[in-house]
Parts: structure tokens; C-alpha cells; sequence
């Protein structure tokens, strides 16, 4: 093992600030590039002449199939690449690549099962989750593409973290600016030129994920990796596995119930929408796609730094550095802030903005600027819930990183998506206030339990740093 290499991405070593943002930059910009290329999907989509609206809310109607797929991956991810950190901290980089072997195994089976559980389901879930007879032939023509490429999907957002926990946040960069750069130059070309509407979109995207799978595993597999993949290590460990799947199911819970909630969302505004007469269903829900994915456009700065700070706050602990782990997470909740503040100022004052992204027509901006406002009142709080279970996460503290990411989204969204309808005559305009609500609840909540269990544990004495061990 190169010893140089492994001293050089020390993070007990060096600023605070350049370690985390030297990972949160170059991740920030991969997940923004994965985001922008999924978003001008939807673009390109719903500027199509004449069925544009119809064929952006069949895209909505995608969305949790996608949430359920992310999840997956994340729970191969998220799950072994803070312990791979953990490790390195320790420099146990037999245990680290075991980890890793072990994810890469485990994201393997999960894809496959994944393709042949929605190839057979696909046209009931489509209505399950708030589809319409004008809605669902689109959706199923881009999802049927889109499942041919699930596995490469996975390889490509499972196995990335492992780049970036190994301290190559550029290489990680390059992960998806790669797919984001092919997808984008592909999909006006299927969509417009070759007329190929929604499924040239989903073409595009699958050839894209599929580069970008074949790059992770090239470095994965090549030399300047500190921790190389290899088949000798690619076994499903059951103790590595079980430790894999508990840290992963924080990861995994935020997408699945990114999933439910979108289903949820999209069923009661169909369902309100039905109630008030004409089309007004397939509005909200064309509403809701729109503001989803402003979402991910916004969202994708606070992950990137919080997830950024992951690999720091885990070797450091690993390595028994605790104040330096104090020093990360102050860092990360000013940062956060900031951000977050700013962001709610911008889509506040620029609504109409954001949904002629996606659609220009007049009912749906209407309906848009409105149903934005309300969602993003209190976006501020979102710091709180992502910094605090990001810090579980990259501790190890897998059972308050699972509940807190349930807390706000199936224990507070869900009844609240239930409720608030019939309150006040609020009707679907209830839906979308379920999320400020859950905000400010959520998010104080995590923070607050991540001070009293982590702070009192950080109080005590750095530790010597370990010697390098190799195999």
C-alpha cells in the first residue's frame, strides 16, 4: 500500500473547513450535476408541443420508483462508506476493503431483485401512486427504459461514497459529471430530434448512469484507489453485512420515504383534486412534481456538505480525535444555516421562477407559485434534521440516525398529509403544508438529541494517533 497516499488524505491533519469542504465541494457539484440532469429531463419534458403537462406529471408519477431505487443504494452507500472511514481512521484497510467488497456484493442482488420486482408491478404502482388514465401511458413509457439501467443507477450512486470516503472527492466529481455531461448533450437529441419523447429521456439517462457505473468501478478496481475492489472480498460478511445494513438504513429510510411521502402526496391530490372537478387532480400533482424537483436542485448543497463532513467526523473519531469532531460539526451547522436561510429567501421572492423551469402553462403557474410558498416556508430547519442525523451517520450511531429520518417523514409527514386536508378548508393546499410543519419539528428535534448524546461522548481527551497497518 502506497503509505504517501493514505498520509496525504489524513484527516486528522489540516483545516477543519479545507478537509470538509475539499470533500463537500467536488460531491456538491457531482450531486448537483446528477440533480440538474434529472431536473432538465423534466424540462425538456414538459416543453414538449401539446402533451408537455400530461408527460411532466407521468414523470411525478416515476419519481417514487426512482426514491425506492436511490434508497436502495444508499443503503449499500451510506451504510459501508462511513464505516470504510471509521476504519481507515483506525488503519485497518483489510476491514476497510472487506467493507467495501461486502456493499458492492450486497448492491448487486438488491438491483437485480429491484428490475424484476417493477418490470412485474410497474402498471398498478404507476396508479397506485396518483396516476390517471392521461398520465400513466407516459410514465410507463419512460419507466420501462429506465429499469434497464437500475443496476448501473446503483453502482453509480452505491459506490461513489466509497471514492469520496477514500478522500478523492474530485474523482467523485467526476463520477457524475461524466453521466451529467452525456445525458445532456443526449437527451435533446432523442426527445427533439429523434422524436422520441419520454422514452428518448429515459435512453439518455440510462446510457449516462451506465459511463458513469464503468468509471467508479475503473477507479475502484485501478491504482491510485486506496482501497481497491476485488472479488476476493466481494462475500456477504454476515457481521460486516449486519453492521452495513443498520448504518445504511438511515440512508435507505430518507429515500424510501422520500417515496412513500411522494405517493402519499400524489394519491390525496389526486383524490382533492377529483373532489374539486376537471383536471385539477393531475394539477396538483404536476404542482408537486415541480416543486419536488425544485427541491432537489436546492436541497443538493446542504447534503453535499453535510456528507462532505462525513469522512472527517468519522476518521477523526476512528483516530479518537474528538475535538477536531467538535470543531466539524460547529463548522457544518453554521454552514448549513447560512445556506438554508438564503435559499428560502431566493425561493420566496422568485416563485414564479421555479415552476416556469418545468411548465409555462397558465393554470399550473397559478397553482404552482402558490403550493411553493407554502412548502418552503420554514426550509431553514432542514439544516437542523440534516446535520444532526448526518453526525449520527458518520458516528456510527445508526439507531438515532434511523429514527430521527423516521420521525420527520413517516411519524410526522405522513399523519400530517392526512390531516391537515380536512382542517380550516385548507383541502390540497393541506398536503403541501405538511412539509414546513415537519420541518421545524423534525429538525429541532434531531439537533437537539445529536447535541446531548454526542457532545458529552467528544468531552473526553484526544487519544494517540494509531500507526498504519496493511495486509
Amino acid at each position: 500500500m502506497d503509505e504517501e497516499r493514505q498520509r496525504k488524505n489524513d484527516f486528522t491533519q489540516g483545516g477543519i473547513a479545507k478537509n470538509i469542504l475539499g470533500l463537500a465541494i467536488p460531491l456538491t457539484v457531482a450531486q448537483l450535476t446528477v440533480v440538474l440532469y434529472n431536473v432538465v429531463d423534466r424540462a425538456f419534458i414538459g416543453h414538449i408541443e401539446s402533451i408537455g403537462r400530461d408527460a411532466f406529471t407521468g414523470i411525478g408519477l416515476v419519481m417514487p420508483v426512482t426514491y425506492i431505487i436511490t434508497a436502495f443504494a444508499n443503503l449499500c452507500g451510506t451504510g459501508g462508506a462511513p464505516l470504510c472511514s471509521i476504519a481507515r481512521g483506525r488503519g485497518d484497510l483489510p476491514r476497510a476493503r472487506r467493507i467495501m467488497g461486502c456493499a458492492f456484493a450486497l448492491l448487486l442482488l438488491l438491483g437485480a431483485a429491484l428490475t424484476v420486482l417493477f418490470y412485474l408491478f410497474h402498471e398498478p404502482f404507476l396508479y397506485l401512486v396518483g396516476g390517471s388514465p392521461e398520465t400513466v401511458p407516459h410514465a410507463k413509457s419512460y419507466l420501462l427504459i429506465y429499469l434497464a439501467g437500475t443496476i448501473p443507477v446503483m453502482i453509480s450512486l452505491g459506490m461513489n461514497p466509497f471514492i469520496n470516503a477514500q478522500g478523492f472527492g474530485r474523482t467523485g466529481m467526476m463520477t457524475v459529471l461524466l453521466g451529467a455531461v452525456i445525458n445532456l448533450i443526449l437527451d435533446p437529441i432523442f426527445i427533439f430530434l429523434l422524436d422520441m419523447g419520454v422514452q428518448g429521456a429515459a435512453l439518455a439517462t440510462v446510457i449516462a448512469q451506465t459511463c458513469s457505473a464503468l468509471w467508479v468501478l475503473v477507479f475502484l478496481r485501478g491504482r491510485q484507489a486506496i482501497l481497491r475492489l476485488s472479488r476476493a472480498d466481494m462475500v456477504l460478511d454476515p457481521l460486516i453485512l449486519r453492521r452495513i445494513v443498520s448504518l445504511g438504513l438511515t440512508g435507505f429510510t430518507f429515500s424510501i420515504t422520500n417515496s412513500l411521502v411522494q405517493a402519499l402526496g400524489n394519491a390525496q391530490l389526486q383524490a382533492f383534486g377529483a373532489a374539486e372537478g376537471g383536471a385539477m387532480g393531475d394539477l396538483y400533482v404536476a404542482a408537486m412534481t415541480a416543486i419536488t424537483s425544485v427541491r432537489e436542485i436546492i436541497f443538493q448543497p446542504i447534503q453535499g456538505l453535510t456528507q462532505g463532513a462525513q469522512p472527517v467526523i468519522g476518521y477523526n473519531y476512528g483516530a479518537g480525535q474528538y475535538s477536531r469532531v467538535k470543531k466539524c460539526i460547529l463548522f457544518t451547522t453554521w454552514a448549513g444555516l447560512l445556506y438554508n436561510i438564503a435559499v428560502w429567501l431566493l425561493v420566496m421572492l422568485m416563485p414564479r421562477f421555479w415552476i416556469l423551469l418545468f411548465n409555462d402553462d397558465p393554470a399550473l403557474l397559478e397553482v404552482g407559485v402558490k403550493t411553493l410558498r407554502i412548502y418552503y416556508a420554514t426550509f431553514a430547519f432542514m439544516a437542523f434534521q440534516m446535520i444532526g442525523q448526518n453526525t449520527f451517520v458518520a458516528l456510527g450511531k445508526a439507531r438515532y440516525a434511523v429514527f430521527f429520518s423516521l420521525l420527520r417523514k413517516v411519524i410526522l409527514v405522513i399523519p400530517l398529509m392526512l390531516l391537515l386536508p380536512h382542517l380550516w378548508g385548507l383541502g390540497a393546499y393541506g398536503v403541501f403544508a405538511s412539509e414546513p410543519v415537519s420541518n421545524v419539528l423534525g429538525g429541532v428535534a434531531c439537533y437537539a438529541t445529536m447535541l446531548a448524546v454526542v457532545w458529552k461522548e467528544l468531552r473526553q481527551p484526544d487519544r494517540p494517533m494509531p500507526s498504519l497497518t496493511h495486509s
